[in-house]
C-alpha cells in the first residue's frame, strides 16, 4: 500500500513555484482585428530569469515558434507574431502577452515559460478566434480540390482552412453538410446534425471522419474559416449580369464581395437580405438571419446558394464590399 501511494504521489502534477496556475483565463476569445491579452502572472521571482512566449504548433516542422523572450532589461521579438506582440507589464509580477490586430491564423495554444536554468516552469493559454465556418465547393462540381488547392480557395475568399476544433464548434452551432471537406491538418470530415441515409447512414449526429488523406492526389471540398472584417457588405438591387454587377459596385467605390465577407456579415452583423446577388467568385448567394417561408423555405438561418449561374444570361443583384 505504501508503494502504491508513493507511485500516485510521483504521478501527481508538480505544483508551480513561480507561475500562477491555472492562469487567470485558460481560454481567451477574440475576433480578427481585435487586441487581446494572454495572462501569465508570477507568484514569486527567482533572482535571475527570462520569460519566453511560444506558440505551440504540433504539426509544424522545424524550430519552435518563439514569439518573444524578455528579461528584466530588454525584450526581443521573434518571427511572424513578434512585431504584433508586447508584454503588458501592468505590475512587477505581470508577464502577460498582448497581441494586437489578431489574424485568422493566430488561434491556438500559447506557452508562457519562466526560464532560470534550474527550475523552468510554464503555463499554457488557448487563444480562440471567434468566427464562422463555411463549406466551399468548386464551380466545376464537388470534390475537385487537393489539399493545397483547398487552402488557396479559402484564402481567395478571405478565409483559411478551418481546424477540426473550428468545425466542431460550427457543428454545435448547427452546421449540417453532407459533403466531405479538407481541414487545416490535412484530414477530411463533414458535420451532420440530422442523420440520413445519403449522409453516412443512420449513425448518430456528429463529425464524420475520413481521416488523413493524400494532400497531393485526393480531392474533396473545403471547409473555410473567417472572422469579422474591417469593411461592410451591402446589396445593390437590380438585374445585372456578372460584369454589370462588378461595374455597379465599382461605381460606388466598392468591389463585389467575397464569400467569406458575406458569411462574416451574416455571422457578426446578422445580415439578412432575401435577394440573390453576385459575388466575386461568380457564385450567387443571399444571407438569411431571420428564416421565413418565402426566403429559401429552410427553417435554419444561413447563407443560401444558387451555385454558379451563367454569368451573362442570368441576372441578379450585387453584393458589394467596401
Amino acid at each position: 500500500m505504501t508503494e502504491h501511494l508513493r507511485l500516485l504521489d510521483f504521478a501527481a502534477p508538480k505544483k508551480l513555484k513561480y507561475l500562477l496556475e491555472p492562469p487567470v483565463y485558460a481560454e481567451v476569445i477574440g475576433r480578427r482585428g481585435d487586441n487581446v491579452t494572454l495572462p501569465c502572472i508570477l507568484r514569486s521571482k527567482p533572482s535571475h530569469y527570462k520569460v519566453k512566449w511560444t506558440k505551440l504548433e504540433p504539426e509544424r516542422a522545424g524550430p519552435e515558434n518563439i514569439i518573444m523572450i524578455s528579461n528584466a532589461h530588454a525584450l526581443k521579438p521573434y518571427g511572424h507574431l513578434g512585431p504584433r506582440a508586447s508584454l503588458r507589464n501592468a505590475h512587477a509580477m505581470d508577464a502577460s502577452l498582448q497581441l494586437s490586430q489578431l489574424e485568422l491564423e493566430d488561434g491556438g495554444t500559447y506557452r508562457c515559460e519562466l526560464v532560470n536554468g534550474i527550475e523552468d516552469e510554464s503555463v499554457a493559454v488557448i487563444l480562440r478566434i471567434e468566427g464562422v465556418v463555411f463549406p466551399y465547393q468548386s464551380k466545376n462540381g464537388r470534390y475537385r480540390f487537393t489539399f493545397h488547392e483547398a487552402k488557396e480557395v479559402c484564402a481567395e475568399q478571405d478565409a483559411t482552412l478551418a481546424s477540426y476544433n473550428q468545425l466542431y464548434i460550427a457543428w454545435t452551432e448547427g452546421l449540417d453538410w453532407c459533403n466531405a471537406g479538407w481541414l487545416s491538418d490535412g484530414t477530411v470530415h463533414y458535420p451532420i446534425i440530422h442523420p440520413r441515409p445519403a449522409c453516412g447512414g443512420e449513425l448518430l449526429s456528429g463529425i464524420r471522419s475520413y481521416g488523413p488523406k493524400d494532400k497531393n492526389h485526393d480531392r474533396f471540398d473545403a471547409f473555410c474559416f473567417t472572422s469579422q472584417t474591417s469593411g461592410s457588405v451591402y446589396y445593390i438591387s437590380g438585374s445585372f449580369s456578372f460584369e454589370q454587377a462588378e461595374r455597379a459596385c465599382k461605381r460606388q467605390g466598392a468591389e463585389l464581395a467575397l464569400v467569406g465577407q458575406l458569411y462574416a456579415a451574416w455571422r457578426f452583423q446578422n445580415y439578412d437580405q432575401c435577394d440573390g446577388g453576385w459575388l466575386r467568385d461568380g457564385s450567387v448567394r443571399f444571407p438569411i438571419s431571420n428564416p421565413r417561408e418565402r426566403c429559401g423555405g429552410i427553417p435554419e438561418a444561413g447563407v443560401r446558394s444558387f451555385g454558379f449561374p451563367n454569368k451573362t444570361t442570368h441576372l441578379y443583384g450585387a453584393y458589394c464590399y467596401r
